[in-house]
């Protein structure tokens, strides 16, 4: 009666096990087929998975991986920030002043190259990135061109423009609230006055390239050239809007300090280059892996692919990563110490089924053994990676950025999907010969709770 009820619960351990093993197994193609193909997203926001049926307003979910200048051609230029005399003497803080810069900047080159990214570059730098660009010298001329400023009536006729403006700063009104107060030269002053004193009560509007950056109502005339504009502004508020109303062009005087032009071509010789030579490196590995490890190899091959594929999906669906040759061989490496987690796991297992220990023991006792030096291992390349993406810059952050995704995806990979895979086929499959090399058949024997 006992050896029934102990064969029952073994074939149904077994059962279970091969259905757990398919499940994954369908998983597995799923995604690998969602991040081939995608899925369609029409405009209901309903999700389409046979993608090949008509749909009309849809577009593909995950969308594709952004590809960095190197692999998809464009251009790069680095600029050295510096604050004029005048604004020093004002006493405005730098960092304020150069994130106001590239906020204009991104404005300005946003219209020709929605993709355009710029990005902080050191202590003073600022780093303008911009794929797929034709006319290079076109788009330099619009980041350094000053800012149009315009000031508006209440018909929307333009009856000042930024020439008239000498100086802007943030100010307390007479209650004590943040204001915004500017200079205009003698010319303003009378365009300003005539115009408010006919206007009262109505709503100007002061517009910056083309976006209206305020519109404040008229109390009264405004003579003398200095105008108060109050509000219910914050601090900060009416910092931004004093930098950018400030003479109508950059906070921060600009240096061009390099310029790099890749060509597309070149850029679709280096994707595919590195796509063939990361396939090759990776059926390499999954081979040795399998004929060194037997069934353990496929069970790290199996959770290789499983790896590969979550990672790519995260370097489609978070935000603001893309994909570069530095940024593939951060790719390359994770996947690297994703093996190196697995050979460890692996060779603890061999030793303990070489002490003559059930293979299920083995496969517990392995793992817990390894951890540590996994741990260890990965938390050292993490930290690495988080140093690189702080005081790193351009190639460099995308390679920290992909390793940092790369490794942790690797980390979880050994320590759950290669022990959860491991552990249904040691429960199918209890010969130790399947998966070590030179053991010997495991006992009978062996304890119902190890099963």
């Amino acid at each position: 009666m006992k050896v029934s009820n102990r064969r029952k619960a073994t074939l149904s351990k077994r059962t279970s096990s091969v259905i757990a093993l398919c499940v994954v197994l369908v998983i597995t193609v799923a995604l690998g087929f969602l991040g081939l193909n995608g899925c369609k997203l029409d405009k209901d926001g309903e999700y389409r998975l046979l993608n090949w049926l008509p749909t009309t307003d849809a577009e593909n979910w995950p969308k594709p991986i952004s590809l960095g200048l190197d692999l998809r051609g464009g251009m790069y230029v680095e600029y050295e920030a510096t604050m004029s005399d005048e604004l020093k003497a004002q006493g405005l803080d730098y960092d304020m002043l150069l994130e106001s810069t590239m906020n204009i900047m991104q404005d300005r080159i946003s219209e020709k190259a929605s993709e355009a990214t710029v990005t902080r570059l050191g202590s003073n730098g600022i780093r303008v990135e911009i794929p797929d660009v034709t006319d290079p010298a076109a788009v330099l001329e619009l980041i350094g061109t000053p800012a149009k400023l315009e000031f508006l009536d209440p018909d929307g006729n333009v009856f000042m423009d930024g020439s008239y403006l000498q100086t802007a700063s943030r100010s307390v009104d007479e209650d004590g609230k943040p204001c915004i107060v500017f200079l205009l030269n003698k010319e303003g002053e009378k365009l300003f006055g005539d115009m408010t004193a006919a206007n009262i009560g109505k709503v100007i509007s002061i517009r910056l390239d083309g976006m209206t950056l305020m519109e404040p109502t008229i109390n009264e005339p405004i003579y003398g050239g200095q105008v108060q504009i109050t509000g219910d502004f914050e601090a900060e508020q009416c910092e931004n809007y004093a930098l950018q109303l400030q003479s109508g062009a950059l906070p921060l005087d600009l240096r061009q300090d390099k310029l790099d032009t890749i060509s597309a071509t070149l850029g679709d010789d280096a994707l595919v280059t590195s796509v063939k030579a990361a396939i090759i490196g990776i059926g390499i590995v999954m081979l040795i892996m399998l004929l060194r490890y037997r069934l353990c190899g496929l069970v790290a091959d199996w959770a290789l692919c499983l790896y590969i594929i979550i990672l790519f999906l995260l370097l489609a669906v978070v935000p603001s990563i893309q994909l570069t040759l530095p940024g593939i061989a951060g790719i390359i490496l994770g996947i690297g110490m994703a093996v190196d987690a697995n050979v460890v796991i692996f060779e603890r297992i061999k030793e303990e089924v070489r002490q003559g220990r059930p293979m299920i023991h083995a496969v517990r006792i392995g793992f817990k053994n390894a951890m540590s030096a996994i741990i260890d291992a990965n938390v050292t390349t993490i930290i690495a990676s988080f140093v690189l993406m702080i005081f790193g810059t351009g190639s460099v952050q995308g390679f920290a950025v992909t390793l940092l995704l790369s490794v942790i995806t690797s980390m979880l990979s050994a320590i759950l999907i290669t022990r959860f895979l491991l552990m249904r086929f040691v429960r199918i499959w209890k010969n130790p010969s399947l998966y070590v090399a030179a053991a010997k058949p495991a006992a009978d024997s062996i304890p119902e709770e190890a099963k």
